[in-house]
């Protein structure tokens, strides 16, 4: 028999079903693209069945062109994004669409929360900031404009949770998933009863679902599981931690001295605590399954899904000289970058295609028609690399702040060797590389490893499934023109969001946007 681990990663843009052995490594991977529903705008919406069909897809798909024998399945666990939610009724279906993380509409909720001070007095019960897609306001949004929703709501859902209901009919959720998604005091590990009856959300309370440990075996594949995904009914399956959570589990992060960061659609920044952080207060802090530690997050979408959109955008022929290559169009782009470092550079690129500082737009600056496209792909890699450090900068300040020596990177950057060194530079610590690339899923077959007997603890598991692969030391002279390009974004930042956000400006794009149709983006 070959003991394997199946890890299952539901992100912002991807379904994702790992095949893992004991050791952590990987051996298979199998991915579908989620489509995104935009029914309104600052609307982010996800059609959970479809959701749940890609994955068996992905599943079946991967044992068979493996050749695994199901028997050989050790355990199934899932991960998922944080935040968002998932209501479903007493039958485990879906009463309306899943929200993404994303999603924004209940921005006007929360500022009318701010200026009573209502939003205060929540984050202070649990224990971080309120944002636009956390659970707890988009409940409250719920409340307000879909009633019949709160009513026909029996379950209250994260993303991972939804996929393990499916999987084998459990119904709850593990504290890192309750910590994102702002139901609990983190210091207590339970529900916050004091911020639901703050945000006069009590009529939820009786739908959310109990809370365990993210290490713990809570079922076996079902019967009609096993029928959709070729999994042996009764394989087991564990509870899991979300994904930023099974991401810093899978980089190897247990102390005060390390950062794990993640550049992906989000921009995340995660440092360990024996307590949680309250000067800075992070905009995401949870339980961490490991020495009974705290997990405090800053994340915002500023990553490296902009260049992303770049490249299906603007970069249509490299694509396309890739293809013809057996090349990826990220390998044109790291090799534009490289070749562009060599001269001066002076464009700055703010990656806010999805939402920025102060309400700070996307967009270029210093552009002349003397600039090649490598100068312009190589300003969108330092653009992602100085919103990072942007973020660091608030969740490293304060009296209660991690002091980190050593940064562990996940997400695409970590694949490529030229923006891993500008990581390094520009945020001036050393840059370690765990292995593997499917850090999410590794995560949650690290619970899994735990959850079965495999290994004694998160500890022993990551001492077992855990190596660093590459590290990249800071280059002093790059770090130098990096800061002072750095500056200058700062600064930049100041001064272009408050032109943005002019009230004639605001209108007259809500005027635009209200004429447009529904749109569904793959």
């Amino acid at each position: 028999m070959r003991e394997r681990l199946v890890g299952i990663d539901a992100g912002g843009t991807m379904t994702k079903v790992v095949l893992f052995d004991v050791h952590g490594n990987e051996v298979a991977s199998e991915r579908r693209a989620n489509v995104m529903l935009l029914p309104h705008e600052g609307w982010t919406e996800r059609d959970a069945d479809r959701m749940w069909r890609a994955t068996c897809e992905c599943v079946r798909t991967l044992l068979e062109k493996t050749g695994t024998d199901p028997g050989d399945i050790v355990a199934v666990t899932p991960s998922g994004y944080g935040g968002g939610v998932y209501l479903v009724d007493g039958r485990g279906t879906p009463v309306r669409n899943a929200l993404v993380s994303t999603d924004t509409r209940s921005i006007p909720l929360i500022a009318r929360w701010t200026a009573t001070g209502r939003a205060a007095a929540v984050s202070w019960h649990i224990q971080q900031q309120i944002w636009p897609g956390q659970t707890l306001p988009i409940l409250a949004w719920m409340q307000e404009n879909e009633p019949d929703v709160l009513r026909r709501t029996a379950h209250v859902m994260s993303c991972k949770d939804f996929l393990r209901m499916r999987l084998c009919g459990d119904i709850s959720t593990d504290p890192t998933d309750a910590g994102c998604a702002g139901i609990i005091n983190v210091s207590r590990s339970e529900v916050s009863r004091e911020a639901f009856e703050e945000a006069g959300l009590t009529s939820w309370l009786d739908k959310l679902p109990p809370i365990g440990p993210g290490v713990e075996i809570v079922g076996g594949i079902s019967d009609e599981a096993a029928g959709q995904t070729g999994l042996r009914a009764g394989t087991p399956v564990v509870r899991g931690v979300y994904d930023v959570v099974g991401c810093s589990l899978a980089s190897g992060v247990e102390r005060p001295d390390q950062l794990a960061a993640v550049a992906g659609t989000f921009s995340i920044h995660s440092t360990v605590h024996a307590k949680p952080s309250l000067n800075p207060l992070p905009t995401i802090q949870t339980p961490y399954p490991v020495a009974g530690q705290v997990l405090a997050t800053m994340a915002t979408p500023t990553s490296a899904s902009n260049l992303e959109w770049m490249c299906k955008t603007m970069l249509s022929a490299e694509a396309q000289r890739a293809l013809l290559e057996g090349r990826s169009v990220y390998d044109i782009c790291n090799d534009l970058v490289a070749g562009a470092l060599a001269r001066d550079n002076n464009i700055l690129f703010f990656p806010f295609l999805y939402d920025g500082p102060k309400g700070a737009p996307a967009g270029f600056l210093g552009l002349k028609a003397g600039v090649s496209l490598a100068d312009v792909v190589r300003a969108v890699y330092e653009g992602v690399v100085f919103a990072h450090r942007y973020d660091m900068s608030y969740l490293l300040d304060g009296p209660d702040a991690a002091n980190p020596k050593v940064i562990r990177l996940a997400g695409g950057p970590s694949r490529s060797a030229v923006w891993a060194q500008m990581f390094a530079d520009g945020l001036g610590l050393p840059i370690e590389i765990a292995n593997g690339t499917e850090f999410g899923a590794k995560g949650a077959s690290i619970c899994a490893s735990v959850a079965t007997g495999i290994h004694a603890d998160i500890p022993a598991a990551i001492a077992a499934m855990v190596r660093i692969d590459q590290r990249f030391e800071p280059d002093s002279v790059r770090a130098k023109v990096l800061t002072a390009k750095y500056n200058i974004y700062r600064n930049a930042i100041d001064v272009i969001a408050p032109l943005w956000s002019q009230a004639e400006v605001q209108d007259a794009q809500h005027e635009i946007s209200r004429s447009r149709p529904a749109l569904a983006v793959v």
